[in-house]
């Protein structure tokens, strides 16, 4: 097997927010390029409240340096990752021998008691240990989910629908915040902090993290790394999407690389936003993403099974 060559000299330029407002179609244009060539793109100037990502982050490390028992309070076995703690150990990338490096913990969206998505999106817990986890965290999810709509509207202008034509399929997504420390990395581990993986989901919003490592596979084979500068939010096409659209958004291959031996002793946080749609929206490729030379390539599925059949083949279920 031919292994991927070390690094890619492509560099994903960034596409600030600030153009949404002012040229809507621009900014639609910009970013449609941009994962229409990567899977990703670079968001610069969010919107997303310098407080609120500060007081997340520094929750989320609080919580990880509370001992191993205190954290295993709050797995909750057999329910896939899907809420809480899920420890280091578990989650494995898709074809990989070894685990991946990592801990994360994941909430979700709050439905009104009896919801019908209730059987596949489960209550919050929290953390009783770090004061304002709920806030901060809680209030972080919110954010993002209104960013990764309005991400979602240039996507919908870009593929020439309408406006607003993922609003009502992903405003009861099935959509999860994890918060991820990979700790730090012995000379002799085995694995990676991240295996080569896509995403199983529609959208994903990564905030940038401190420590260096994530890259993705270039269509000249190699791997790019991925390095945004302050304020700037990476998003990333998701399976999902790539099924929907028919590869005309690709589902890009990625991984976090461990690091080079002086940064060894440091952990890595970061805050991925996983945006889905609600568990009964049934994936039915676009019909205008079919043509001749782009036959259609999938069956029907609804959000729930594909996430079912995903979450499988990564053992978490």
């Amino acid at each position: 097997m031919t292994q991927p060559k070390s690094a890619s000299k492509a560099v994903i330029e960034p596409v600030s927010l600030g153009l949404y407002d002012a040229d809507l179609a621009g900014f639609s244009a910009a970013i449609g390029a941009s994962f229409a060539r990567y899977g990703f793109a670079v968001v610069a100037d969010h919107d997303l409240e310098r407080d609120l990502v500060e007081g997340a982050v520094a929750r989320t490390k609080a919580f990880f340096a509370l001992p191993e028992a205190v954290k295993r309070k709050y797995h909750q076995a057999g329910g896939g990752g899907a809420r809480g703690y899920t420890p280091f150990g578990i989650e494995t990338a898709k074809g990989a021998d070894h685990f991946d490096l990592k801990e994360f913990w994941h909430m979700g969206r709050d439905l009104a008691e009896g919801h019908p998505y209730g059987a596949h999106m489960p209550p919050n817990v929290w953390p009783a240990e770090i004061e304002g986890f709920e806030a901060y965290v809680g209030g972080l999810y919110r954010a993002l989910d209104q960013l990764g709509l309005k991400i979602l509207r240039a996507i919908a202008l870009n593929l020439g629908l309408p406006l607003t034509f993922f609003d009502e399929k992903v405003a009861l997504g099935n959509s999860v915040l994890r918060l991820l420390h990979y700790p730090p990395v012995p000379a002799e581990a085995t694995g990676v902090r991240a295996g080569a993986h896509e995403d199983i989901n529609v959208i994903t919003l990564l905030l940038g993290a401190e420590e260096a490592g994530l890259e993705v596979l270039d269509r000249d084979g190699a791997w790019l790394p991925i390095q945004p500068p302050p304020g700037a939010v990476v998003c990333n096409i998701g399976d999902m999407l790539q099924r929907l659209t028919n590869h005309v958004l690709p589902s890009t291959t990625h991984r976090v690389v461990n690091p080079p031996p002086e940064r060894r002793g440091h952990a890595r946080y970061s805050t991925p936003f996983f945006l889905h749609f609600a568990p009964d929206y049934k994936i039915e490729t676009l019909a205008s993403c079919v043509s001749a030379e782009n036959p259609a390539r999938y069956d029907p599925i609804t959000a729930q099974d594909f996430l079912m059949q995903r979450l499988a083949e990564i053992k978490l279920a």
